[in-house]
């Protein structure tokens, strides 16, 4: 599905002494079954925005297409919409409440009125796509589990729904390495298997760079920039302006740069395979 933006405005306090327009004329475009990445300091909006796009924020003024249906309009049936966008909040795993993985996954489908039949199909399908094996843990307790394996099971509740778009707030955060890449490795194996269009919101630039097709940089409220990872990690000192990095490739060949090094220019080498290529290359190793 196709996300179109228009002319966001999103106002907290609005006439108080004290309002904050906390998303400001924000426009853009997310192609069908792209994965976006938005990023940002925090409080530049990223959170704001994205709770816009399944309409739990009502905007002050703009307009937000989900495949062509203006889902700012009053006419507009919410809970058709909720159904095809589905928001994954920061620590989904706190929102956790079954007595059992299954159950719990099991939750929204239910409350979509379907057959018990194909909500133990949807709720085997969901576990496989989080990578958890459904006979292992279909009765275990989700309040026993480690913390990647419960944020599984929050997302798995989720993407049981089968949604067409599926946003993502900082799903990485708080957890140590492992879980962290393992997470990763989920979200591409659900974008292969769904084709659902995903938005990754992240502080994490290495996963952005690594991940995204497109990426979206928030700043006190307004789109600064936008572009392939490539375009947008390119303009280092703008990033770091606005209080921004860059993916862990790229600080550490800026680095070599610094110190006389004869490297790529920024932004055109990213992940750590690419380092690893250039490296091997250069070393002739």
């Amino acid at each position: 599905m196709s996300i179109s933006v228009k002319n966001l405005t999103h106002i907290y306090n609005k006439g108080l002494a004290y309002e904050v327009k906390a998303v400001d004329d924000v426009s853009f475009d997310i192609a069908d079954a792209q994965l976006a990445g938005i990023i940002g300091h925090t409080g530049s909006g990223k959170s704001t925005l994205i709770q816009h796009l399944n309409g739990i924020l009502k905007p002050d003024s703009g307009n937000i297409f989900i495949n062509g249906t203006d889902i700012t309009a009053k006419s507009t049936k919410l809970y058709e919409i909720r159904k095809r966008v589905a928001l994954v909040f920061q620590y989904p795993e706190y929102q956790l409440f079954e007595e059992t993985v299954a159950l719990d996954v099991a939750f929204g489908p239910k409350n979509l009125g379907l057959r018990e039949e194909e909500i133990h199909e949807r709720v085997k399908e969901a576990l496989l796509l989080v990578g958890l094996n459904y006979s292992e843990f279909e009765n275990r307790s989700p309040f026993e589990l480690s913390g990647g394996q419960k944020r599984r099971v929050a997302i798995a509740g989720v993407v049981a729904m089968r949604p067409e778009i599926l946003i993502l707030d900082e799903p990485t955060a708080g957890l140590d390495p492992k879980a962290h890449d393992d997470i990763l490795k989920m979200i591409s194996e659900i974008r292969d298997k769904t084709q659902a269009t995903i938005i990754l919101v992240s502080h994490n630039m290495g996963d952005i760079a690594s991940m995204a097709d497109v990426v979206f940089v928030m700043d006190r409220g307004k789109l600064v920039k936008s572009g392939d990872p490539h375009e947008v990690f390119a303009d280092s000192r703008f990033l770091s302006e606005i209080g921004l990095g860059l993916p862990p490739p790229a600080k550490f060949l800026e680095l070599l740069a610094t110190k006389g090094v004869d490297v790529p220019v920024s932004g055109s080498i990213l992940t750590q395979e690419r380092l690893t290529e250039y490296l091997a290359g250069r070393l002739q190793v």
